[in-house]
């Protein structure tokens, strides 16, 4: 075990933070975390609005893994909830259930349509969709066309801003990868541990504090043991020499030396500025694509609107494409206020116009479209507040493995190199998921382990016995 070198950590985000604090507690004390923001948490940070907490869009942590857990549970201690987990598709003016219930479905799309969609899944099992890598015959083969279209093709059209047959079916399949009509009903009708889907938990673990609490405890972890978190200081290059890192450049110009580098920053942006890439690697890299989010809150003076913690909108009227509700999380982060923070989600590209729309027309927008849904009634909207995110759903179109497996391949030969979380390992990750690659990662460099970090994806399974937490801490699944 080595605890004597110098680690730099870009970005601070879950994935960032579970790596540098992992490091500290091993016992490194040169151990340096450099944000390129005001706060720690990344994607998964806690903001104060209108004297309320609330997350950068909906947070649900949840993990089967039993050093995930364990893990997180160190960090947490009893300051953590159990919420009780309700979500529903949003379509045309309607809620149905997910995962699917038949009652309530065949109620809402009545009995003529309902009748349709089982022909349509019918039909795909006598004659199935070819499979051709898009994630639309991929969904297809499993749910009917029917039902693709309902229920697929317009949130997934909105999230990616691509057209469906140009959508890899990685995204399915680490998504929803053992889900089907046929799954759905049964576990719909004979519900049991077993037949459960792995994303559609009924509890999850939330922080008091929001779910950025955990990132800041972190933070203050490695602080108190020597290490450092620098906040604003955006990290401009990975020092590259003769096929090993030694060092970043800041932003500034500053350059520090270190004998690892852990890098979270977009994979994008940290292969084109690292020196001595090769044209091709470089090329490959400019064909990956992220997608931006534009969260507008708005509080709104009412109680109880409707009772899920977020909801999926289906409907292709509207640009949003997801609505939260923080107050139905845990009344610590409403306190003592009477309003409800809502957030609404969009999602475009850099180029897309409504990236650069002023703050104000995108709460008009919000404002028009929630009063169009019916779900505030007519509540007063007292404000509203815009955040940007760039740069943060790594885009899964068709043939991107072909360009991302050679970047992959040249970064893993980049000695001291170490690169993880959703931006820079361009996965499209949970908490969990990111948190473990940190894990992993640190265990690399203080165990000198041969992890493949590239290997951790959302779709990565426990082989060991599954233990997930609860109330009263860590118990095995299904005890």
């Amino acid at each position: 075990m080595s605890t004597n070198q110098k680690v730099a950590v870009i970005g601070a985000g879950p994935a960032g933070m579970s790596a540098a604090y992992c490091l500290a507690r091993a016992g490194l004390k040169d151990v340096d975390v450099y944000e390129a923001s005001d706060s720690v948490g990344g994607l998964a940070r806690t903001i104060e609005l209108w004297n309320q907490d609330v997350d950068i869009g909906p947070h649900r942590f949840f993990s089967s893994d039993k050093r995930v857990n364990e893990l997180w549970l160190e960090v947490a201690q009893k300051d953590y909830k159990m919420v009780n987990r309700l979500t529903r598709i949003y379509y045309k003016k309607k809620f149905y259930y997910y995962p699917l219930k038949p009652f309530n479905a065949l109620f809402n799309l009545g009995i003529f349509q309902a009748l349709l969609c089982v022909l349509s899944y019918g039909k795909q099992r006598i004659a199935p969709t070819p499979e051709d890598g898009s994630f639309e015959a991929w969904v297809t083969r499993r749910f009917g066309k029917r039902l693709f279209r309902i229920f697929f093709k317009t949130y997934t059209e909105k999230l990616w801003g691509i057209p469906c047959e140009k959508l890899d079916s990685d995204f399915a399949a680490q998504r929803i990868k053992k889900l089907s009509l046929y799954e759905a009903i049964k576990n719909a009708i004979l519900p049991s541990k077993k037949n459960k889907h792995k994303t559609l938990v009924d509890q999850f673990a939330y922080p008091v504090g929001g779910t950025g609490a955990i990132y800041e405890r972190m933070a203050e972890s490695v602080k108190q043991r020597g290490g450092s978190v620098h906040l604003n200081s955006p990290v401009q290059n990975v020092i590259q020499k003769d096929g090993k890192a030694t060092g970043l450049q800041l932003e500034d110009g500053t350059v520090k030396e270190y004998d690892h580098i852990i890098s979270t920053m977009p994979l994008t942006l940290m292969v084109t500025r690292l020196p001595e890439v090769p044209e091709d690697i470089l090329e490959r890299t400019r064909k990956l694509k992220f997608r931006n989010t534009i969260i507008v809150f708005l509080n709104i003076n009412a109680l109880d609107l409707f009772p899920d913690q977020w909801l999926y909108v289906h409907s292709p009227e509207l640009d949003t494409g997801r609505i939260t509700n923080f107050r139905n999380w845990i009344p610590e982060v409403y306190g003592q206020e009477k309003t409800t923070i809502l957030a609404l989600e969009l999602w475009c590209y850099d180029e897309d116009p409504v990236w650069k729309e002023t703050n104000d027309s995108l709460i008009e927008k919000a404002s028009r479209e929630i009063r169009s849904t019916g779900l505030i009634g007519k509540s007063e909207i007292l404000g509203g507040h815009v955040y940007r995110i760039p740069r943060c759903y790594p885009v899964y179109d068709t043939g991107y493995k072909e360009n991302l497996e050679p970047v992959e391949n040249y970064l893993s030969s980049v000695k001291n190199l170490h690169v993880i979380g959703r931006y820079g390992a361009f996965k499209y990750n949970n908490q969990d998921h990111s948190i473990l690659m940190g894990m992993l990662a640190a265990e690399n460099i203080v165990e000198n382990r041969n992890h493949n970090l590239w290997e951790i994806n959302t779709d990565y399974e426990t082989y060991q016995e599954s233990y997930v937490i609860t109330e009263t801490g860590l118990s095995k699944q299904g005890e």
